[in-house]
């Protein structure tokens, strides 16, 4: 009897652990591919296609949370929490400012996971647009594709790394050699990731680890300062009456917040790479979050300590960042070197970062057959080494090496970072847009996670008044580029988004129906396992040929 009730419970555990083995594998499945239904796959490859090539699955949620945070945290909270309270009057104002870039921010984040864990694949918006706009064919590829290259740069933290590398060599800060340092670090990034993917990835995780460190030197210090035992005064000054002397002017409120949202940027930066994350959909869900709560967390207490240790007054009249403020009235004048070391290597890994993400979407934009010189099957490829897109990270060069080079500095380059953001601005609105419409037509689609509607409304508003705000009149009527109308840079901005609809028309309508072809897909499997979509023009042969 007591053979039958063993043999009995071996065959439950077996039947149990095969059930168990079963729901890992579905579960698995979910978490690589959640969606099955063909009118939900964006683009031409399917997931597999999609997926295949490169260094495979060799993200985890480690790597992913300090990509995360190295996109995050660059040069803005070093340096903007002056110029925000200098815009907004009160350090109580400031501080629920950078409350409200947090929690827009998250609000983001949810939206972008929402779509991130229904297509798990590497490319970010491009692959949302293409899931929710699917008419006209390759309409939402093709403007992507065309912001993505003609505005696709790194300048900002390049030229950030070569003056402070200056400074902290003492030396003068000229135009030509801090352009020469700044060409030798995209040059040099580039090259990192191209030929050495795995190298790039260790080196980027070990600077991002230096930020959160940096910062935590920042928060500590600034609890020690409020404690009374170092030389400033009156730690607690700027606590009190913290909203006193807050502006009244909603421009500079506007102006603040668009300050804050940069400082910001970069929560969606997994999104681009998702072919090399393993486990994507858990991964993506928990390194999203941590990323940003980390930058949160340490922005809000880096601000504490910032106005811990020099006076309001003091801070308007300083006349330099925030945080050498900080360091000078802490530590005394001599530490002004550590500090431009400090931020020459969060810019440096900042760059490192963006081009990482950045090389990614333009390799996958390749891989859906947009037609680029000398044929999309180079640029998609994983040349040479066949494991890391060096040609993607050329695409990312070239437009940021020119930035670097041709505009002076005073007009023209704010000019064509401001263009940058605008744009992005009517992408993430169309996301937003996109995303009420895909639980419209496709409310049971496998979703691991789902944002709380309200919010998504939330966001959607927001992102519409970013659209509206900069046309709106400033004090003067004069924006940060004068002499150029303050409207201008959105108008630039607009025109290269209508540019990728030019291009589309020419490749999709004009050119076949002028010289008489018909554009046929095909697929090919590259020799480092990269599968491409390619098309050829066919004659069409009319009756009677």
């Amino acid at each position: 009897m007591s053979t039958t009730w063993w043999s009995r419970l071996n065959k439950k555990q077996e039947e149990n652990h095969a059930s168990e083995s079963q729901l890992t594998e579905k579960d698995q499945r979910i978490q690589t591919q959640p969606n099955d239904d063909p009118n939900l796959n964006p683009g031409e490859l399917t997931f597999e296609e999609y997926t295949a090539g490169g260094l495979g699955r060799h993200l985890g949620v480690t790597s992913c949370t300090l990509l995360i945070v190295g996109r995050i945290v660059g040069t803005s909270i070093f340096s903007t929490p002056s110029s925000i309270l200098s815009s907004v009057g009160s350090v109580g104002a400031s501080f629920m400012l950078w409350a409200f870039g947090f929690f827009f921010s998250l609000c983001g984040l949810f939206i972008w996971l929402e779509f991130g864990t229904m297509f798990p694949r590497s490319g970010g918006e491009k692959v949302y647009l293409e899931a929710v706009y699917t008419k006209p064919k390759y309409l939402a590829t093709v403007v992507f594709a065309v912001y993505c290259i003609l505005l696709g740069f790194t300048p900002t933290g390049c030229i950030v790394f070569a003056s402070n590398i200056l400074v902290a060599a003492d030396q003068l800060v000229g135009r030509w050699n801090e352009r020469g340092i700044a060409l030798g670090v995209i040059f040099f990034v580039t090259l990192l990731h191209g030929l050495t993917p795995k190298t790039g990835v260790l080196i980027m995780n070990l600077l991002s680890i230096f930020k959160i460190l940096i910062l935590l030197f920042v928060v500590i210090a600034g609890w020690v300062v409020l404690s009374g035992k170092t030389r400033v005064a009156d730690p607690h000054y700027n606590f009190r009456n913290a909203f006193a002397g807050s502006s009244t002017s909603s421009s500079g409120y506007a102006a603040a917040t668009f300050k804050i949202l940069n400082a910001y940027a970069g929560w969606s930066n997994v999104n681009y790479v998702m072919n090399n994350v393993r486990n994507p959909v858990r991964t993506l869900r928990i390194a999203g979050l941590l990323g940003l709560g980390i930058c949160a967390v340490l922005y809000l207490l880096a601000n504490v300590a910032y106005f811990a240790a020099a006076t309001k007054t003091e801070i308007d009249e300083s006349g330099v960042t925030v945080a050498a403020l900080f360091f000078e009235t802490v530590f005394g004048s001599a530490a002004e070197r550590v500090l431009a070391v400090f931020i020459a290597l969060s810019a440096l890994g900042n760059v490192i970062t963006v081009t990482f993400a950045a090389a990614r979407v333009n390799q996958e934009l390749a891989k859906e057959g947009i037609p680029l010189p000398f044929g999309n099957k180079f640029w998609a490829s994983n040349w040479p080494t066949g494991k890391s897109p060096l040609p993607g990270l050329i695409i990312h060069l070239i437009p940021s090496a020119i930035t670097i080079i041709a505009p002076p500095p005073n007009i023209a380059f704010p000019f064509i970072l401001d263009i940058e953001g605008y744009p992005q601005q009517i992408i993430d609105f169309f996301i937003v847009t996109g995303l009420f419409y895909l639980r419209w037509k496709k409310p049971d689609a496998v979703r691991p996670f789902k944002v709380w509607w309200p919010f998504a409304v939330f966001f959607l508003v927001a992102a519409a008044f970013l659209l509206v705000a900069p046309f709106l009149r400033p004090p003067g009527g004069v924006g940060d580029t004068p002499p150029l109308p303050y409207y201008l840079y959105c108008l630039v901005g607009i025109t290269i988004m209508f540019a990728g609809v030019l291009y589309w028309a020419v490749w999709r309508i004009i050119l076949p129906k002028v010289f008489g072809y018909e554009l046929v897909l095909r697929k090919e499997e590259l020799d480092d396992g990269t599968v491409v979509a390619v098309f050829s023009n066919q004659k069409i042969q009319r009756s009677g040929d």
